[in-house]
């Protein structure tokens, strides 16, 4: 028997159902926030993540599925969402309409060559969203404010965590006094953090390793040393938290896991799932058009990891739905098929080809969970009409088939 390859995983029944529903909620709100619904490819060229992602990430160095195709062209599975959206963006030339703001959602797999382990899988989910061309912090406010309503609508709970990356004007110096400090730790260090002490030293903050932490905590932060304009912003940022009574925390250790990332940043935490507590993350991203050959434009947008919140969220229960169709003789099946074709345009049906007694078709309509259940037997044929049974109000009616297929309630209440 052949099995899914390790970390990958199929969504099937209750898992398929919240997956849709997660996604169907979150496509809701973002709509309503104004947002449109954009698609991009799952394989992208090597290169665009590399220039976007950066090569000094665990991403780009370890984790892509990465091949040549039969072009010989060096392409890979998207491990991230952004970077297509970014490459769609400007293949649209969309960053040439001066002026203009474009926003948008979209949801499906990603791909990374990592160890397996509980709400990380090698293929995962991410429903996302990206913002572009709005410079004011108050967009940034607005996506964490839409964030904290899907999971409000889930009934997920969560803290949020804040923190401001800086920009091209601040981060030089704060690079240059971060790595004087991390040289004079570097033998307490991990491999990892030397690595990136050279290549990027942001990232050494990120450390899940204890032994790294403790070293760090007396690190210089980037909240420290902030221009003007970065430091009003955040300050702005944290006073529109307050008023909307979001929980919420500076968190200066927040740096996000990916080199495009400056200004603001922010994570939701649940306290529910274990040590993979992050959620859903974020943050501003305003030189990523340009890295990736576009006009300067600015963008800020967010993840949120579907499976680290499946086992958080309960679909809300519903009542029967939908209708069930049975024949009690085989010169009905036809018919069926015909009436089942004319309710299909507005309702969920279900049709059983074999002919069976009222009593099966009744328990076939419980297994689907139908509302109704509507079979034509030797009597129901010869007068031309339908029998139908609400199985929620257990109670019975027959009426001519042509009017079956035509009205939308069966029973006058």
């Amino acid at each position: 028997m052949i099995n899914a390859l390790r970390g990958m995983k199929d969504l099937l029944f209750e898992d398929a159902q919240k997956y849709r529903y997660i996604t169907e909620t979150a496509a809701k709100i973002a709509s309503n926030y104004g947002f449109d619904y954009m698609e991009t490819p799952i394989l992208e060229e090597t290169p665009l993540f590399k220039r976007s992602v950066g090569e000094s990430s665990d991403i780009v160095g370890k984790e892509m599925y990465r091949f040549s195709d039969k072009g010989g062209n060096d392409v890979c599975m998207r491990p991230e969402g952004t970077a297509g959206v970014v490459r769609a963006f400007i293949q649209a030339k969309l960053d040439r309409q001066q002026g203009q703001k474009y926003r948008f959602f979209y949801f499906g797999p990603m791909f990374r060559y990592e160890r397996p382990q509980k709400g990380r899988l090698r293929e995962f989910h991410q429903f996302s969203v990206e913002s572009f061309g709005e410079e004011a912090i108050e967009e940034d406010f607005t996506l964490i404010r839409m964030l904290a309503d899907i999971f409000d609508t889930l009934h997920i709970d969560y803290t949020i965590s804040v923190n401001s990356l800086g920009c091209s004007a601040c981060m030089p110096k704060y690079r240059e006094s971060l790595v004087q400090h991390l040289h004079t730790l570097s033998d307490g260090l991990c491999e990892d953090c030397n690595r990136r002490i050279a290549s990027n030293p942001i990232r050494v903050l990120d450390c899940k390793n204890e032994k790294c932490k403790e070293i760090l905590e007396d690190a210089p932060r980037i909240t420290d040393s902030l221009c003007e304009k970065c430091s009003e912003d955040f300050k702005r940022l944290v006073t529109l938290l307050e008023k909307s009574a979001l929980k919420y925390r500076i968190d200066t250790d927040l740096v996000r896991g990916l080199d495009y990332y400056s200004g603001t940043a922010f994570e939701f935490v649940s306290e529910n799932i274990g040590a993979q507590s992050a959620i859903a993350g974020g943050g501003r991203y305003d030189r990523l058009v340009e890295f990736l050959d576009g006009r300067p434009t600015a963008g800020v947008g967010f993840a949120i990891g579907i499976e680290r919140i499946m086992e958080l969220v309960t679909i809300p229960r519903k009542g029967r739905e939908g209708i069930y169709m049975g024949a009690m003789i085989p010169e009905a099946v036809e018919e069926l098929l015909r009436l089942a074709h004319e309710k299909r345009r507005g309702t969920r049906v279900t049709v059983e080809y074999k002919t069976k007694s009222l009593k099966a078709h009744l328990k076939g309509a419980d297994r689907v969970g139908a509302r109704y259940a509507v079979v034509i037997g030797e009597e129901e044929a010869q007068e031309g009409a339908v029998l139908i049974r609400d199985l929620e109000e257990r109670r019975d009616i027959k009426i001519p088939a042509e009017e079956f297929a035509t009205r939308e309630s069966f029973f006058d209440d």
